[in-house]
């Protein structure tokens, strides 16, 4: 299923959640906004659309660690003593070869572990959990980990944590009601799906 679809039903989630909780105008915009990112988190392992809108420009990275590199290499050449400018030529080599192997996926590993490190700057569980989320995503191949039972459990506890945080009522129902309405959707019983979920991995790898 297209990730339009995907966002809609979570965006659809967020909506009947508010609606049985009967909140106010801005409570429900922010329960639709949420249900449709939630919808659309579990396809944050695909090398596309979803990875490359949470992640800067993997092409601008690479030229920005190239040139970082190659002044480092100049600098330390020019004004380094003996033993700094080997260390420098060093650093600055290594920075433009690991670049130059910079993917989409890398990057959002690079992002997930932004996302980490914000979590523990700012002391926030759901961002920490967030971020551990958005780096396994990015090793794992589709329709693997993050469509499965472990994975909405995984993201029921940033859920939960997140409406914690921010005080929202019926964010955490969002959330899962949009997580779930994902996986739903990815079953090989509807027609437009070739493929299924494997939702009992790593315990079975059959597909539903």
């Amino acid at each position: 299923m297209k990730g339009t679809m995907h966002a809609a039903l979570g965006a659809g989630a967020g909506f009947i959640t508010a609606n049985s909780l009967q909140s106010d105008p801005s409570a429900t915009m922010f329960l639709v906004t949420v249900g449709g990112i939630a919808g659309l988190l579990p396809d944050v392992d695909v090398d596309g659309k979803l990875s490359n809108k949470i992640t800067f420009s993997y092409k601008l990275i690479r030229t920005v660690a190239q040139l970082i590199g190659f002044l480092m290499i100049l600098y330390s050449f020019l004004e380094g003593s003996s033993s700094e400018k080997w260390i420098g030529i060093i650093i600055g080599a290594g920075m433009m070869i690991i670049s130059s192997f910079l993917t989409q996926r890398r990057m959002l590993t690079v992002t997930g572990i932004g996302v980490l490190a914000g979590g523990l700057s700012l002391h926030e569980s759901w961002l920490i959990l967030l971020g551990i989320y958005i780096i396994v995503a990015s090793f794992i191949s589709h329709r693997s980990y993050t469509h499965t039972l472990i994975g909405m459990l995984f993201f029921a506890a940033i859920a939960l944590r997140f409406e914690q945080s921010i005080g929202v009522e019926g964010t955490f129902a969002a959330c899962m009601g949009a997580y779930a309405s994902h996986l739903i959707a990815d079953m090989k019983i509807l027609p437009f799906n070739k493929r299924g979920v494997k939702y009992f991995l790593p315990i079975s790898k059959k597909e539903f």
